[in-house]
């Protein structure tokens, strides 16, 4: 297996991304990686570790798609930067998953012109794993569209639960559509439109879910359009770390306060580690012909030694198979609900 890492894509771009594949490596067996970017400066920081030099391999490229960029234009102009070139390996099957932190709309605009959509998807969308009191849940479209049609939330449920059943072993996972109420009948027409299909599609669907529903477990599956979904993981985000840093400012208070610490030092350390985005980071793009993973701008190395790892395990799964058979049909659907 191979993994395709856009080594120029992010704000702590080359070095963070590097490191990460290289710690990647040392962590996990497998897979080998292909660094894609600026040779000179990936050899640089390479020629500082130790590493399995058989399971690391570069193909330089000349050119960054940045923040700044406009997302299609950079696609269409660009033709020699890390990412374009990543998809255009991932599109020659000379990978198995391709990774990038890079501008997000030009990979969703990459995802789109260049390794192209599943048969029968209208809108691909990106899936973000986030703790609850459960376990784990799933957010999508965490985003990448935020504007959607009745569809795309029915067509984002069922790759929700595929994924959710094959990444994580999720026998029937539950489905929640994300409303300002848990009743039938709130929301806009969309989303009453949208929660009738579901209601009929062959799904565990439970029904409407509040904001509050989503860190309890209420349902595996979080379905919602793109704008809400980044709005509510970032939240999280900010969340997870407030926390975190609560907890931390009440038992280093003081003396007593610090032994009461100790006692619950591995409990803690856990708690830590699930709260931790840089542990859930990296979210697939789920509707396009080929696995593409995608890790916020300001990743780390950590954040990239896991979504590597969790891109290799998604690559072993039958996802991509069983998500491109369940929409052989789905334009069908389409056309029947006259959208």
């Amino acid at each position: 297996m191979v993994i395709l890492v856009d080594a120029m894509g992010g704000d702590n771009a080359p070095e963070a991304i590097v490191n990460g594949c290289l710690d990647a490596v040392g962590e996990a067996e497998g897979f080998d990686i292909l660094l894609i970017g600026d040779e000179g400066k990936i050899r640089e920081i390479l020629s500082k570790r130790d590493y399995d030099r058989s399971r690391i391999n570069i193909h330089h490229t000349s050119e960054v798609i940045t923040v700044e960029d406009v997302p299609t234009k950079a696609i269409k102009s660009k033709k020699d930067s890390s990412m374009v070139v990543g998809f255009k390996l991932l599109k020659e099957k000379q990978g198995d998953v391709f990774l990038s932190c890079g501008n997000s709309g030009a990979l969703m605009a990459g995802a789109l012109f260049i390794v192209g959509r599943l048969k029968g998807v209208d809108r691909p969308a990106l899936g973000a794993i986030v703790p609850t009191k459960t376990g784990r849940g799933l957010i999508i479209d965490a985003g990448l569209n935020t504007i959607c049609k009745p569809i795309n939330y029915l067509q984002f449920s069922i790759m929700g639960s595929i994924y959710m059943k094959e990444m994580l072993g999720i026998d029937n996972p539950k489905v929640g559509l994300l409303n300002i109420g848990a009743e039938v009948g709130k929301g806009n027409e969309t989303l009453k439109h949208a929660y009738s299909m579901l209601s009929e599609a062959n799904i565990n669907f439970l029904g409407n879910v509040e904001g509050n529903d989503v860190p309890l477990g209420a349902v595996d599956v979080v379905v919602c359009d793109g704008f809400a979904g980044n709005v509510m993981l970032k939240f999280y985000e900010g969340a997870a770390s407030f926390l975190v840093g609560m907890l931390k400012d009440i038992y280093y208070k003081n003396l007593k306060t610090k032994l009461s610490a100790l006692m619950i030092q591995k409990e803690m350390k856990q708690f830590k580690k699930v709260m931790d985005a840089d542990e859930q980071g990296g979210a697939p793009i789920l509707g396009v012909n080929g696995l593409v993973f995608k890790s916020h701008g300001s990743s780390n190395a950590r954040t990239i030694k896991n979504v590597v790892i969790k891109a290799g395990k998604l690559a072993k799964t039958k996802a991509m198979d069983r998500i491109r058979e369940e929409f052989v049909n789905m334009e069908v659907e389409e056309i029947e609900h006259d959208l």
